[in-house]
């Protein structure tokens, strides 16, 4: 299956898909506390349609940003071009991969597709649908929630290893 990758930690080829990426510390930004309280119900950042214009911007996602118990989000939002390295992207599947250090949450347009393997621990890789049928111009909401671990005595920082969208499309007659 031809497949294309577009490595959007890079912030040359987060261009492409017309992105910025943003973050913000705590598992429900601005909140105090980082928004940690008993029996909450669910972050608002993991939603498509959150405001988080007033988050930092960076084009370095993969820098370590704090150390102890620490829940960072990450967010983008992409805009699917007419073509990736000279091919089109009408039809492709576009997937959205990464590895989070060291515990993962993918959102995606507000959905975390659990079945799939989009919650994880320890590093390891993720992989999750962003279309099944890409069309130009449609537009994604990438969120991801980082948190350092183990929770209960954390080392090291929270970070994002690699972030890629990849293209791939259907061999002739399939």
């Amino acid at each position: 299956m031809p497949r294309v990758e577009l490595h959007i930690q890079d912030p040359n080829e987060l261009k492409l898909v017309e992105g910025q990426w943003r973050h913000a510390i705590g598992l429900v930004p601005g909140e105090p506390n980082e928004g940690l309280v008993a029996n909450l119900a669910g972050s608002p950042a993991r939603l498509a349609d959150y405001d988080d214009s007033s988050w930092e911007t960076t084009d370095d996602i993969v820098a370590w940003r704090s150390r102890g118990l620490s829940f960072i989000w990450y967010r983008t939002s992409i805009t699917l071009p007419e073509s990736i390295k000279g091919r089109p992207v009408e039809g492709t599947r576009v997937l959205f991969e990464t590895c989070i250090d060291d515990y993962g949450e993918i959102w995606i347009d507000g959905e975390c597709d659990r079945a799939k393997g989009t919650v994880q621990g320890f590093n390891i890789p993720q992989r999750v649908e962003v279309s099944a049928s890409a069309k130009p111009g449609d537009t994604h909401t990438i969120a991801l929630l980082a948190i350092n671990g183990p929770i209960a005595a954390p080392g090291g920082a929270v970070f994002v290893r690699y972030a890629t969208l990849a293209f791939e499309w259907r061999a002739e007659g399939y």
